[in-house]
Formats: structure tokens, sequence, C-alpha cells
């Protein structure tokens, strides 16, 4: 239960498709509240939340924005969260902020992929959820086959609560369903009359199924309903609440937010029926338990939800009041790190404008300057609430990153780590194998707008560039040879004699040394300059430049000499000694294998799979969907890693942007001949290009 203040705070993310509309329901509320003297982002007006110039420059939102407005003396937090593919993760985490997720859905297209993925989602996290039917103006809208798909997509739970006035041309406002009454803009405001009679029996029909759905939000009502008794305007309005708040009912919206048509019926229906964080229930903690708080407990939890590094206020992070008050100047302490972080300021933020604010209670929404909270963060008076976390998109999308100039790598690097640390989509690490700085994120399109952003805001110019695989070598039979240095140059000579004998380790074991020199041959001292000459060996690899793994190394026999023999002498003979002997214990390459679950529609497994024989991999499986992934098949398959280095973009692709994967690279498998031909070919052109 959320502390005293949060009936009046209710909390709305809108989420669906990339370019259905989304963000101008949200700016179109702006207005309409007095919030903004006009509409943004429309007819050449600036937009109020897609301010960032990126988001200009590409067309659609990349961050989650804010608009608080206040309507009917309650507050609406209006989360605009991105939905384009490669931003997605941020939509995932404004829904953990909110109670309410409303899905905005194109009239003429329909819920696409994205809204599906996101409506489960929703799900998971147990909110309440809308839809919003926009762009009725359009000539191709066609509200029923809309409705419709919905329907068959989402369940028969969906209900309307207002239905448009026409279509296209012909749209001329909507007939509010639960009041029975008509309402349309003239001159920008609100008009309400009576229902067409053209409209009256659409209007009937759908108040009837409406009333049949939210009945079952209470057994007693239901009854006196089947029994025949109508159901009172009253009870009807109550039942939406509750119905919307135990999510067994879904509210279907309509209108044109450029038009801003069917915005004030939806805001009017967000302040009535959409629950607060205090309908919500208890908070799910990390261990499993709830997190119970008295009315009356003003000891403040907040939780981190978002944190965003802005060119003109820094790192801001966003948070949401899961408990009692919290003022400027409070200190909180982070279950995580176990440190106690100062609240300097709280901000009120519509799109990039920021106001102070001088508390803000349970259920409410604040910005933090300059903490060091990451997302996902808990913090609290004692530092021991720790609220569960959302599941991000995986991000697997990877390719390396590489400055353009000598000399920035280092400003490149922190760059990378703190837009990492501000995004758990995006992640940044340096690859011990192949020295590269790997990338890894949802999309393309997330790797292009972070590397426009360290142009502009650290004047630092980079590039991408293909991944190089990490692949080994190894032997497949037992050799022997000797390693033999002899150098005399008028001084003190150097001397090292070693027989070595190689062979394949096949217990996992990537190296094994054994001294098996016996009668004083070789003295002890110089045992371990062997063991280190031949681990110097195969880190540089003999058959193509490549580590060796799974490799037994004994050293059998051997000489010295008293006066010129010393460690580097014997470390020299050890690299002549293993060379040799692995050229006669049939070497080759082995290359890291990707185990792959792909997850598609039924419709497109078949894709999938040729494009895993394509690849060079193996089906090692396929398991059926269940309850709400019906309809969908999981691929298993094991791919070579050179082969799906790129497998995010083309699965979407092959997909058409509906399937999710998850990859663990680990084991090792031989090259095929004629890959390891063109890698031979390939170490031999870099060998003699360094010479």
């Amino acid at each position: 239960m959320a502390a005293k203040g949060s009936e009046k705070v209710k909390n709305v993310v809108l989420v669906g498709q990339g370019g259905v509309g989304k963000t101008m329901l949200a700016e179109a509320m702006l207005p309409l509240t007095g919030r903004t003297p006009r509409l943004g982002g429309h007819a050449g007006t600036k937009p109020t939340l897609d301010y960032d110039g990126e988001e200009g420059e590409r067309g659609f939102s990349i961050s989650t924005a804010i608009a608080p407005i206040t309507w009917e003396g309650t507050r609406l937090n209006v989360l605009d969260a991105p939905c384009y593919p490669d931003f997605v993760g941020d939509a995932y985490a404004a829904m953990s902020a909110c109670e309410t997720a409303v899905f905005v859905v194109d009239a003429a297209s329909g819920p696409g992929t994205i809204t599906t993925r996101l409506w489960y989602a929703a799900e998971d996290l147990s909110l309440a959820r809308a839809l919003f039917i926009n762009r009725l103006d359009r000539s191709d809208a066609d509200y029923d086959v809309a409705f419709a798909t919905l329907q068959e997509r989402f369940g028969t739970n969906l209900g309307a609560v207002t239905i448009p006035m026409g279509s296209g041309d012909a749209f001329s406002g909507i007939i509010d369903v639960v009041h029975m009454k008509a309402r349309h803009l003239e001159g920008g405001k609100p008009v309400v009359e009576d229902i067409p009679a053209e409209y009256a029996d659409a209007a009937e029909a759908a108040r009837a199924q409406l009333t049949e759905l939210v009945v079952e939000a209470d057994d007693e009502i239901m009854m006196k309903y089947l029994e025949g008794e109508e159901v009172t305007q009253d009870e009807l309005e109550g039942l939406l609440a509750k119905a919307i708040r135990e999510r067994v009912f879904v509210p279907v919206f309509s209108g044109s937010c450029v038009r801003e048509e069917g915005v004030i019926s939806f805001m009017d229906a967000a302040v009535a029926w959409f629950p607060t964080m205090a309908d919500f229930g208890r908070i799910p903690l990390v261990n499993g338990e709830q997190l119970d708080i008295s009315p009356d407990d003003d000891r403040p939890v907040v939780f981190a939800f978002k944190s965003l590094n802005d060119p003109q206020n820094g790192r801001l992070s966003f948070l949401k009041v899961l408990a009692g008050t919290i003022t400027p100047g409070v200190e909180l302490t982070n279950a995580r790190t176990r440190k106690n972080e100062r609240l300097g300021h709280l901000y009120q933020m519509c799109g990039k404008e920021t106001t102070d604010v001088q508390q803000a209670a349970a259920g409410d929404i604040v910005v933090v300057p300059k903490l060091e909270a990451m997302t996902g963060d808990t913090l609290s008076v004692t530092g021991k609430v720790e609220a569960a976390a959302f599941r991000f998109p995986n991000s697997l999308y990877r390719t390396a990153i590489e400055a353009d100039a000598r000399g920035t790598e280092g400003k490149l690097y922190a760059f990378l780590e703190k837009s990492a640390d501000a995004d758990p989509t995006l992640k940044v690490e340096r690859d011990e194998d192949t020295g590269q700085t790997v990338i890894s994120a949802i999309g393309e399109a997330q790797v292009s707008v972070l590397l426009d952003r360290l142009e502009d805001r650290a004047g630092i110019t980079a590039h991408t560039v293909a991944l190089k695989i990490p692949y080994r070598e190894t032997i497949r039979r037992v050799a022997s040879a000797q390693g033999r240095h002899k150098k005399q140059t008028g001084g003190a000579g150097q001397f090292g004699d070693c027989y070595l004998r190689v062979e394949p380790l096949l217990d996992g074991t990537d190296y094994e040394f054994v001294d098996e020199v016996v009668g004083g041959h070789i003295p002890r001292g110089f045992i371990p300059a062997i063991d280190k000459g031949v681990q110097e060996t195969m880190k540089d690899g003999v058959l193509a430049g490549y580590p060796m793994i799974d490799v037994k190394v004994a050293v059998y026999e051997g000489s010295y000499h008293p006066v010129d023999s010393n460690e580097m002498a014997f470390k020299t003979a050890a690299r002549i000694g293993f060379q040799k002997a692995v050229e006669q214990a049939e070497p080759v390459l082995l290359e890291p294998m990707a185990h792959l679950r792909i997850t598609v529609p039924e419709s497109y497994a078949g894709s999938v799979m040729g494009d895993v024989s394509a690849s060079r991999g193996r089906v090692e499986g396929m398991e059926a969907g269940t309850g709400a992934q019906a309809g969908e098949t999981t691929v298993v398959a094991t791919i070579p890693y050179a082969e799906v280095t790129d497998y995010a973009t083309r699965l979407r692709s092959l997909s058409r942007g509906t399937g999710e994967f998850e990859m663990e690279v680990s084991g090792y498998e031989q090259v095929p001949h004629d890959i390891q031909q063109k890698l031979d070919d390939y170490a031999a052109r870099r060998a003699a290009g360094e010479k």
C-alpha cells in the first residue's frame, strides 16, 4: 500500500509501434491541459517531448520523455516511451514506473510486432492496459477492422469506451459510450451533444458489449445483469475502475491526436478509472517477498528506472517514489552500493524543461541530478529495501568500435563507459582475445546514435569495424621434435637443447606441462624456462597466429653447456622444438561455437531452420510455445560464431522483427578444410606484409 498523497497521482506510459502517433497523443494533452500554449510536433511546430536533435533528424523517439499534466485535480505523469526496436529497452524501464500502459495503434495498419511484444511485457509487470486507436482521420482508416484485429490479437476482454463518428475525411469526433454523448472540438473548445441518429445503433451495441464485459468484475452486479436488471450509470462507472484495476477489462479509445479529437475523453477516463499506486498492491522485492508499507509510514523508498546524460544538466536520474515523501537534501542509502546519496534537487521534467519541486509523495515521479544510482537501483533510509528490477531485452547486436584519431582512445572508452552506465541495454567491453573494444546493443540504430552523440558531446569521431573471431589452434596426433639453440658471438655464448613431445588433450584441459627428464641431462633450474617458452609460443600460435589450446607437452631429454646455458637459451630452444613438434602433429584450427535459442512465430520457423543450415549450423531441437508464447516456436541450434556475429540484424529480417534469440558462445570445433585454407592464406599474406 502506498503512502498518503498517491491517490492524486497516476502514472501512464504510452507505448506501441513506432510511427503510430504515440508522441502526438502526449503532445495533444499538453495544450488541452494548459501545460503548453499550442500543439507541438505538427505542421512545423517544435515538439515538446522529442527535443533531442537526433530524434528530429531520425523522425522517432529515442529516449523516454515525461509530460506531467494536471486534469480534474489529478496529476497524470504521462511517459512517452520510445518503441523503435533498437530503443525499446526504454519502454520496458518506463513501464516499470507506471500503473497503466496505453497502447497506441494506427487505425489503418493495426498492431505491429513491437506492440505485441510490449503487451506481454506489460502483462508480466501486472500493469493495467488500455488501447487508443489513432489516426481515424486517415483516408485508409478502418475502425472496425482495427478493433477486430485487436480482439483477435489480445483477447475478447477488449471493449470500446469511445467509438468514432465516421472515418477518413468524414471523421468528425467520437462517441462517449459510457455517458452516451457525442464529443468533438470546435475552435479548440470541447463540444458535448446528443448522439447523431446515424450512430445511435452503433453506440447502443458498443454500450451493451461494454456492460457485458465489465459486470464480470463484480459477482453480485453480474447476477443482477444476468437476471435482466439494468446496470445503473454509477454502477457502470464503478465497475469500469474495478475491472481495469483488476485487469479483467481493457478499454479501447479512439480519436485523432493531430486533430486532438478523443484526447479529452481519454484524459477524463484516465482520471476516473485508471489505477493509482495505492490500487496496485504491494511492491515485489528481489528476494521474492513484497514490500508492505503502512499509509502512515513516511520513510522514503525510491526506485531509479532511468538514467540520462543530458548535455545541459549532466547526469539525471528518473525516480519513482515507492513510499514516504522525499524533499531536497534528503539522504538515502543505495541498496546495491551501500553508499549514502544526497538528493540535492528534485525536478519535475516536461520534455527538456525542468522545474524545482519541494517534495514528492509516494506514487510520484521526479528527476534528480548528479546521483551515482544506476537504472534499477533502489534507495531507502535503511538501504535494505531492493525492489524487483525489470528485464531488459537482450543486447545481442555486437560490433567493434575504433577511434578515428590516435590518442583519443582513452576519451572514447570513457564516453562509452559513461553511456553504458546510463543505458543498461548498452554494454562496452575490452575483448582480451582480439584486443577490440566491443559494443553490445539492441540494434544498429542504437550504435549509430551513440557515435553521433560521441562526436557532438565529446568531440571525438569513431567508426565500427567487423568483430574479429577468436579462433584457436590445436593438434590431432602425438609428435616429437628437438629444439636446439646455439649461438656464439665471441663472448659468453648461448646453448639450450631439449626434446619435446606434444599430444592432444581430450579432457578439456587447455594446457599441461610434464617434466620427464632423468639423469640431470637438463638442470632443474632450466625446466621452468622451457615451460615458459612453450607457453609463449602457444599464445602466438604456430599454424595461423591464433592461441593454441588442448595440448600436453612433455620435455623428456636434452643437454646443456656448463657456461653457455641459461634460461633465455632454453626458452628459445623450447620455442624451436615446440614449433617443429606441432608441425608434425597435424595442427588444425578451431572456431568458437554459438548455442542459440531462437523464438519466432511458427510461420517463420522454416526460414530460421533454413538459415541455420546455410550458416554451417545444425538444428538440435524445437519447442512449441505455451501460454503467452502460444503460436511461437523455439529453435535450438549450434552455429559457428563467425556465422552469427550479425544475427540480431539477420533475424530481424528473417522474421520481420518478430523474432528473439538468446546466444551463448562456448566450446570449439574444428574448422572445415576450405575455411581453414582461407584463414591460412590470410595469415600468410599478413605475415608477408609484416615482413
